[in-house]
Order: C-alpha cells, then sequence, then structure tokens
C-alpha cells in the first residue's frame, strides 16, 4: 500500500511555506520518496499526478531523472490525460544526450498519424522542443503530410516542427520545398507567418532552396503590399501597424532572396521605398518595420536614392528618445559608413550631439561612428569635438578615444603643425590612456619637421612645466628638450609668444622629473638622457649635470644605474668624443598611414624608372666588365672586399660607382587566413640598412555582415628568431569591408634561418567566440635569406 502524498497543489504551497532552504530540502526529499513508492507500485490512475509534482520539483532545480522512463509510459498511454502531461514531462526531462529520448519515435509516428488534433498538436510540440537528428530524419514524411491537412491548427505546429528539423538536419530541405509554394496561398496568419519562416530557413540553409524560391519574389512583394496598403484583419494591427510581425518576416524573406541577385533587387525595390515613406514612426511598431526595410535596401542592389532615404531614416532614429533605437541607429550607420559615406556624411552632427550620451553603450557607438566619418575636408573641425569630448569623457572610453584620435591625425593631419598641436593636447589630457606608439610616433614627427623644432620644444617645455604627472608627455618632452634645448634658450620662435628661460631653470625641470614619485623608470631614463644631451647644449658649466648623474649610478634600477654609469665614464674617460656621441639623432623612418603613402608614391616612381630606355648592349658589356674586373680582383669572394681609404683604393672607388646595389625588390604579401568573411593578410619589409630585421605588418579585413570585436592576434617563432609585437590599430572590424586593423610584428633574423610563424587568432564573430591556431610554413624566401 503506498503511504498517502501531497497533491500537487498542497506541495506547493508547503514548498512556499518553508522558512528555510533545509526545510524546503526536507519536504521535497520526503515527496520524491512517495514519488519514487508510486513508481515502483505502477499505480497507473495517479501517475500522471505524481509525475506531475515531479516536473515542479524539477522546475526548482532539484534532480528528477528518474522520472524519464515514466514520460515514456504515460505517452504510450490512450488516455489524453496521460499523454499530455507524459509529453510536458519529455519536454522538460529529454533531451538529445539521453538515449532514451530515441524511445518515443514510434509512439510520436502513431500519434501524429491518428488524426486526433489535442495529441497531434502535443506530438509536433514535443518533436519541435527536442527532436534529435536521427527524430528528424525518422518522422519527416509524417510532418509533410501534415503541412497539407485541412486543419489550420495542426498545419500551424507542423510548419513550426518543419523549422526545427531544417535547422537540425538541413538535407531534409527538399521535403519541405514543395508545400512552401502551396501554404503561401493562404490566408490563416499564423500559417502565413509560419510559411515565411520556413521558407527563410530554407533558403539560409540551401542555395538550391534560394535559387527555387526566388520565382516567389513577386507573391511575397503582393503580399507585402497588400500589408501596407488595406491591411491584413484588424486583430493582428499594433498600434496602428497593420501586422509588424509579418512585416518583418517578410522583409527579412526579401533580404535573403534580393542579395547578389539584380532581377529580384529590381522587383522589390518600388515596394521597399513604398514601405519606408508610409509607415508610421509614432509607435515602436512602426520602427521596427523601417528598420527591416532599411537592413534589406543596404543588402540588395537597390538603387542610390533609396540607399539614401535608408540612410536618413537611420538619421531620423538618432532624435529619438528611445536609446535603444538611437543605438540601433549608430550601429547600422557605422555598417553604412565605409559603402555610403557621403549619405552618412550629412548627419554627422546628430552623431557628434550623441557623443554626449549618459548611456555608455550609446557614446562608444557615437565615438565609433564619429571617427569613421573623419576625412580630410572635415578632420579640423571632427577633431574639436573629439578633443571637446576627450577632457570630459568617462575613463572607460578614453583609451579608445584618445588612440582614435591619434589615428585619424596621422592619417588627415593637414599640416604638420596641426598635427603635432593635435598630439600635444591629447597627450596633455589623456596622457595615461595612450596608446604605448605615441611617444615613438610624436618623437618622429617632431624629427622629421626641422622648421617646428624651435616651436615644437616651447611647447613642449611649457606643458611640462604645467604638469609632469602625464608620463607620455613627459618622456616626449624630456626627449624633445635634450635634442633641440640650445632652441629652447636662444627663444626666437615668432610661433608664440616669446618666452626668456635659462639653463637653470631647463636642469631644475628635468631632476624634479627624475625626483618625482610619478615618474616611471622609462620617464627617469628620458630625462637623464636629457640632461647628458643638454650637457654639450648648453654654454654653462655642466658639473651640476656631472653631479644628477653620478648619483645615479647606484640607482636600484638596473637600467638606470647602467645609463649613469655609461654617462659618468663617457665624462670622466672619453670627454673628447662626448659631443660627437651625444648630437642630435638622425630622422627615423616611420611606420604608418603616412609612410604607406610615401612609399606607394616611391612604387609608382619605381615604376616610371622602369619605364626608361635601357643601357645599349655596349654600355651593358662594359659594366660587365668593370664587374668581372672586381671578381678577379677578389678572387673567389661573393661580397667586393672592403674599400681601401689609402689614395691607390681611388681606382676601386672609380670603377665602384656605376654597378651601385640596385634598390631590393619588394616581398609579395601573402594571405594565411580566411574563414566566413574574415581574411587575414601580410606584407613584408626589410630595411636595407638592417636586414637581420623584418617588418610584418598584419592586416584583419572584414567583408562579412558582422562585426568582428575583441579580436587579437598572437605570434611564436622559433627560439633561435626574436619577435616583438607592437600594439594594433584597434580591436574591431567593422562589417563590408569597414576599417581593417593592422598590427607591426618585428623579428631579428641574424643567423638567416628559415623563417616559420605560429598564429594564434581570438575574436567574436555572429555573437560566437572563435578562435585559430595554425602555423604559417609558406612564407617568401625573401623575407628570410
Amino acid at each position: 500500500m503506498v503511504a498517502p502524498s501531497l497533491k500537487l497543489q498542497d506541495l506547493i504551497e508547503e514548498i512556499r511555506g518553508a522558512k528555510t532552504q533545509a526545510q524546503e530540502r526536507e519536504v521535497i526529499q520526503k515527496e520524491c520518496a512517495h514519488i519514487r513508492a508510486s513508481f515502483r507500485d505502477g499505480d497507473p490512475v495517479h501517475r500522471h499526478r505524481q509525475l506531475a509534482k515531479l516536473l515542479y520539483v524539477h522546475m526548482l532545480g532539484y534532480p528528477a531523472h528518474f522520472g524519464q522512463m515514466e514520460c515514456l509510459k504515460l505517452i504510450a498511454s490512450s488516455r489524453f490525460t496521460d499523454k499530455r502531461v507524459g509529453y510536458l514531462g519529455a519536454m522538460l526531462l529529454l533531451d538529445e544526450r539521453h538515449d532514451a529520448h530515441l524511445l518515443i519515435t514510434n509512439s510520436i509516428k502513431n500519434d501524429l498519424s491518428q488524426g486526433i488534433q489535442p495529441v497531434q498538436g502535443l506530438a509536433l510540440c514535443t518533436l519541435s522542443t527536442m527532436g534529435s537528428a536521427e527524430m528528424c530524419r525518422d518522422l519527416a514524411p509524417e510532418v509533410e503530410k501534415l503541412l497539407l491537412q485541412p486543419s489550420p491548427y495542426v498545419r500551424k505546429k507542423a510548419i513550426l516542427t518543419a523549422v526545427h528539423m531544417i535547422r537540425k538536419v538541413p538535407e531534409l530541405s527538399s521535403v519541405f520545398l514543395p508545400p512552401c509554394v502551396h501554404l503561401l496561398h493562404e490566408r490563416h496568419h499564423g500559417i502565413l507567418l509560419g510559411t515565411i519562416t520556413l521558407i527563410t530557413e530554407l533558403c539560409e540553409r540551401s542555395p538550391a532552396a534560394l535559387k527555387h524560391f526566388r520565382k516567389v519574389v513577386p507573391q511575397l512583394v503582393q503580399i507585402l503590399r497588400t500589408l501596407v496598403t488595406t491591411g491584413y484583419s484588424t486583430e493582428h494591427s499594433i498600434s496602428g501597424v497593420s501586422d509588424p510581425f509579418l512585416q518583418v518576416q517578410i522583409l527579412r524573406l526579401l533580404r535573403i532572396l534580393g542579395r547578389n541577385h539584380e532581377e529580384s533587387s529590381e522587383t522589390m525595390n518600388d515596394l521597399l521605398a513604398q514601405v519606408a515613406t508610409n509607415t508610421d514612426t509614432s509607435r515602436n511598431a512602426g520602427n521596427a518595420v523601417l528598420f527591416e526595410t532599411v537592413l534589406t535596401i543596404m543588402d540588395i542592389h537597390s538603387a542610390a536614392g533609396l540607399r539614401v532615404l535608408a540612410v536618413n531614416i537611420l538619421g531620423r532614429f538618432l532624435l529619438n528618445s528611445d536609446r535603444n533605437i538611437r543605438y540601433v541607429a549608430l550601429t547600422s550607420l557605422l555598417r553604412l559608413v565605409q559603402s555610403d559615406h557621403s549619405a552618412v556624411q550629412r548627419h554627422r552632427p546628430t552623431v557628434v550631439d550623441c557623443l554626449q550620451e549618459t548611456d555608455a553603450s550609446l557614446s562608444r557607438r557615437a565615438l565609433e561612428l564619429s571617427l569613421a566619418l573623419v576625412n580630410s575636408s572635415n578632420v579640423r573641425a571632427m577633431m574639436q569635438e573629439l578633443q571637446a569630448f576627450l577632457e570630459s569623457c568617462p575613463p572607460d572610453l578614453r583609451a579608445d578615444c584618445a588612440s582614435g584620435i591619434l589615428l585619424a591625425a596621422e592619417r588627415f593631419a593637414p599640416t604638420k603643425r596641426w598635427h603635432i598641436d593635435t598630439i600635444l593636447h591629447v597627450l596633455t589630457t589623456a596622457g595615461t590612456h595612450v596608446r604605448d606608439d605615441a611617444v615613438a610616433n610624436l618623437t618622429q614627427l617632431i624629427g622629421g619637421a626641422q622648421e617646428l623644432h624651435a616651436y615644437s620644444v616651447r611647447r613642449l617645455y611649457n606643458a611640462l612645466a604645467e604638469d609632469i604627472s602625464q608620463q607620455p608627455l613627459v618622456q616626449v618632452a624630456a626627449w624633445c628638450i635634450g635634442e633641440y634645448g640650445d632652441l629652447l634658450l636662444e627663444g626666437n620662435c615668432e610661433e608664440i609668444e616669446p618666452l626668456q628661460v635659462d639653463e637653470e631653470e631647463v636642469l631644475a625641470l628635468l631632476e624634479k622629473v627624475l625626483q618625482s614619485h610619478m615618474s616611471l623608470p622609462a620617464t627617469r631614463g628620458y630625462a637623464l638622457t636629457a640632461l647628458m644631451k643638454l650637457s654639450t647644449r648648453l654654454q654653462g658649466d655642466n658639473n651640476r649635470i656631472r653631479q644628477v648623474v653620478s648619483i645615479y649610478r647606484s640607482c636600484l634600477d638596473v637600467e638606470l644605474q647602467q645609463r649613469a654609469v655609461e654617462y659618468d665614464t663617457l665624462f670622466q674617460k672619453y670627454d673628447h668624443m662626448r659631443a660627437a656621441i651625444l648630437e642630435k639623432m638622425p630622422l627615423v623612418e616611420r611606420d604608418g598611414p603616412q609612410a604607406d603613402e610615401e612609399a606607394k608614391q616611391s612604387k609608382e616612381a619605381a615604376q616610371l624608372s622602369e619605364a626608361a630606355p635601357a643601357p645599349t648592349e655596349s654600355q651593358a658589356s662594359q659594366l660587365l666588365d668593370l664587374l668581372d674586373l672586381l671578381d678577379r680582383a677578389s678572387g673567389d669572394a661573393q661580397h667586393p672586399p672592403p674599400l681601401d681609404p689609402s689614395p691607390g683604393g681611388a681606382l676601386v672607388y672609380l670603377l665602384d660607382l656605376p654597378c651601385a646595389p640596385p634598390p631590393p625588390a619588394p616581398i609579395p604579401d601573402l594571405k594565411v587566413f580566411e574563414r566566413e568573411g574574415v581574411q587575414l593578410n601580410l606584407s613584408f619589409i626589410r630595411p636595407p640598412e638592417n636586414p637581420a630585421l623584418l617588418l610584418i605588418t598584419i592586416t584583419a579585413t572584414n567583408s562579412s555582415e558582422g562585426d568582428v570585436t575583441n579580436f587579437i592576434c598572437q605570434a611564436a617563432v622559433p627560439k633561435s628568431l626574436q619577435l616583438q609585437l607592437q600594439a594594433p590599430s584597434g580591436n574591431t572590424v567593422p562589417a563590408r569591408g569597414g576599417l581593417p586593423i593592422t598590427q607591426l610584428f618585428r623579428i631579428l633574423n641574424p643567423n638567416k634561418a628559415p623563417l616559420r610563424l605560429k598564429l594564434r587568432l581570438t575574436y567574436n564573430h555572429f555573437h560566437q567566440s572563435v578562435q585559430e591556431i595554425f602555423e604559417v610554413n609558406n612564407l617568401p624566401v625573401e623575407s628570410w635569406q
């Protein structure tokens, strides 16, 4: 005899009345014991009640696996009350990981063929919830038959089950193609909406289905036109918008059918213009329809005027009071900025206003779009807006804003002075948030602008005198004072107000940097080197500088101690060489967008030079004779001997003039990775002055429909090589050919060993995390020999 147990309602009340977690567990354990006993005794009358209580326990998070077989027994029962609870238990307790789910295949098949609509509905719901690939293959013919049943209730559930089957087993597409065309003529709202969803799944997973359903584009256009003009039925209207759910599904399907297909796109162009102009935007339902219309216009081969209309709709979205709508508009405009730059540019003032949003996600999107809108014609105005935003933006956006301003300034700077002023403003405002290469880029920029040396050193001195907390600014200022301290003391700069500075003030400021607790070891190194260089640029006595240098000979920091020891040795033993050693730094070659432009111009010049007439045969033979003469003089060596500085070596100099080494041939680029539109290319440069050094530029592009976020590229090389990874230009690659990410690898290969590269890529794409690890063994021979 089974001990009396609680009813479901009493069980719920007792569990809710438990004051502690221990009391709740005690009630559940006691009731589960009754349920187990009832299952063992095989009570068929109350089995569905016991299982219902067990399902409630399962929903609370307690184990209920021992009820799986009872679900199968209830499904096989002829009573509807048993089947209802049994199918519900199967949906909750069974999934593909349990082999028991295969045991209900025959029961579902029998129930689908019985003709009882409620039972068929239960079976279809269960199959669409937990049906595995094996079950879908076995039961696909039964579901296909139900698609043409006269009952709308059964057909609607059969369509949704077919959607689940297509997602599980895309090979079943051919089974459901014929019924779909017939179902498009239905007037029942649920059947038509389900059919559009089913066709969408078929087109996304089967090229044959995509080609097949392009024939029904006119029919879909007519259905949507009817919805827009006359409406479907008042009961499906929301806020005055006729059936927005059906409109959105049809627009998504039209987007898939019109993508990369000119004829289908032309068929739907007029309709899209009608939807875009006639939809009410005062309600959220209308905004949803308009947004899907914009996405469809941008994905198909639409007319230019229609694309401008779509961008203007997104511009109106930016003025909406709903933050979600504004965020969607910013994200969509960011995707379109590359393909429709001029149309998006018209909404630049509204985008800039969005920078002041209190919502962090909105201001971040507005920042990304503002940086993407910067070009050579508006760079001055946009930089003013972005610099004003940098002063007041949240701390988590400062790094992105500062990096974006520096990259845009480097790419579109109208003058070098404007470029220097922009970088100095960023360093002064958010110096601690800039990228690691900002210091090197600014020093290279100042070093290459000889006419601005005096202006730059005075600006940096003034900035350093006001604030020494911004470490990148202090480093650049110390470097510049050390290089051009003589120009600072002359005070003949016409660009800024006259400022009289004496030697003691400059030395005191650098000593203040050295002694400050805010200074990093690298910053102290810059300051100590600046003091050492000023010893050759100042006219006074160097005793003060020598005393400071000698103090740091016992510094705990090894790098700073080494510098101090070397500088002190230079004072004591090699003072006669100090002026030559500490002379001004030569111009260093730059890497970046401007350097790429210069390289491109030099490449074009080289191509023009190749078009020049070749030397005549006699000239070539004379040159070969000279080379042969040098070869005979040097034996079998492959390289000519070192030049003799004696007068007798003048002939060698004379013979060496015509045979200057030709410029090295460019190393071809290499594509090493491609997946779902994400592509990674390598470009190579070997500086002629340092053949052992190889510069590899990694370029990541994205031609897919989804943004690539959190992009990280890591590399490794054999132990005989040295690898240095520079900071990437960003971590997001916008969709549809947006601004790529670039990153520089510096590889030192003094032994010219065969080069192998192992890369690891991690990024998020289409809301999925992707990690790829692969080895590149086919690098060009020119990159290491």
